[in-house]
């Protein structure tokens, strides 16, 4: 929503738009940095052990910092005024499992660089979700209708671009790309939609980290029931797991980075919206082509041909979703915006007034006192003890990495963090 519907908290000056597109910005280097560890897979490792040391990694982050900074008591009292939403993100929660083990299958055929962009077609599939489901669009200019518009077929074509790449590329692997390719799309379908629970919560007032400690019970039950029917039982898959510890502080690491990003995304979709806030955090394709050509080196054997369509598609898809994301919504169309949430509080009887605030970034919960419960220390203690666990069991894998450019990339990744998590306490006390 934005700053045009309800009278903003006076607690910063920033404008809920301006703030949204920090936190899409934010959230793609975030997630973009979170793929990475998706490399392992190229040591012979499954793509269901990957997703679910990811999942493993998520479900630890997403009740560690939603507790640390919220406390469990704003948490719950948050869930008990809407209920209806938990299945909303269960549901949310199921999808990202699904999309994060076929974006694993896309990676071991086609690579990191090449796999990121056509994934991050889920811009298109959101923003239809917006449009049909949200009002999102609904009664703006002809300009942004425009850039939308635009910048939807931009990415169409940037993703043909790197498809006819890949497949040039591929040195006879054909079979391998064209299973790497059609992982990476139905990744980005299954993300698309995804998107959908999120836009339902953040219209109907529910904290984003209040949304995402349900999402993970979703992801985590369906990332199980995948890896016991690819093993055939629980004990083949515990099997699995314990000769796989060596390396799963990585894929663990990289879930807990991953849902970062996260919350920095679920913040944008909350203020600017999935048909905007979506494509704006979907330039991660610049961290995951960062990593995939800088630190391992995949553009090695690639022809000159090869690297110029790469670049192109990806500079293509990227100017799309900047197109989208500078359509900010003129005062017609967050009437709309305002429409589709009244709606949702008429659905489920929700107070309309406060709602809005919550919309607006002033969550009257958050001006509540909580007090702190014993068992947070104990969830907190229990995330340190687990990522000190698997680091003691660690192993080098063989992969050739430029430590130079990783160092330049991690530092590039906490920065944003340090700004964008300051903005977003001083504007709405992460609400």
């Amino acid at each position: 929503m934005s700053d045009h519907s309800v009278a903003a908290p006076a607690r910063s000056t920033i404008s809920l738009h301006k703030l949204g597109v920090f936190c899409g910005l934010a959230a793609a280097v975030w997630l973009g940095s979170a793929e990475a560890p998706t490399k392992l897979v190229n040591e012979g490792f499954s793509p269901f052990l990957i997703s679910m040391g990811m999942v493993m990694g998520a479900f630890v982050a997403r009740w560690t910092l939603p507790t640390l900074l919220k406390g469990t008591g704003f948490l719950f009292a948050d869930l008990r005024e809407k209920p209806h939403l938990v299945i909303w993100a269960l549901l949310a929660g199921m999808l990202w499992a699904v999309g994060n083990t076929l974006t694993i299958y896309a990676v071991r055929n086609v690579g990191l660089a090449i796999a990121f962009p056509l994934w991050n077609t889920n811009t298109l599939v959101g923003l239809a979700w917006g449009c049909l489901l949200f009002r999102e669009l609904r009664g703006s200019r002809t300009r942004d209708w425009a850039k939308v518009i635009g910048g939807a077929s931009a990415i169409v074509l940037g993703a043909t671009v790197l498809a006819v790449a890949t497949a040039q590329q591929s040195n006879g692997a054909g079979g391998r790309a064209a299973v790497g390719i059609i992982a990476a799309l139905g990744a980005g379908a299954m993300f698309g939609t995804m998107y959908i629970p999120y836009r339902k919560a953040y219209i109907s007032g529910v904290n984003p980290l209040s949304f995402v400690t349900i999402f993970t019970f979703g992801e985590l039950g369906t990332v199980l029931l995948l890896g016991w029917a690819f093993y055939g039982g629980v004990a083949p898959l515990n099997a699995e797991l314990v000769r796989a510890r060596s390396m799963l502080f990585w894929p663990f690491l990289g879930g807990f980075c991953w849902v970062i990003g996260d919350l920095f995304q679920q913040f944008a979709a909350k203020y600017i919206g999935i048909g905007r806030g979506i494509p704006l955090s979907n330039t991660n394709q610049l961290w995951g082509l960062a990593w995939g050509a800088l630190v391992f080196g995949e553009f090695a054997g690639l022809t000159t041909q090869g690297r110029l369509l790469i670049i192109a598609g990806s500079i293509i898809m990227i100017a799309g979703a900047v197109s989208i994301s500078l359509a900010e919504p003129p005062p017609s169309e967050l009437e709309n915006w305002n429409a589709a949430m009244r709606r949702e509080c008429s659905r489920y009887s929700l107070d309309a007034a406060t709602v809005a605030a919550v919309v607006a970034g002033d969550d009257p919960l958050s001006h509540r006192n909580y007090r702190r419960r014993w068992w947070e220390i104990l969830i907190l203690l229990a995330a340190t003890g687990i990522f000190v666990w698997l680091a003691v069991a660690t192993r080098p894998q063989h992969l050739h990495v430029n430590t130079g450019w990783m160092i330049v990339l991690i530092a590039g990744t906490i920065v944003p963090l340090g700004l964008c998590g300051t903005l977003l306490w001083k504007r709405t006390r992460f609400s």
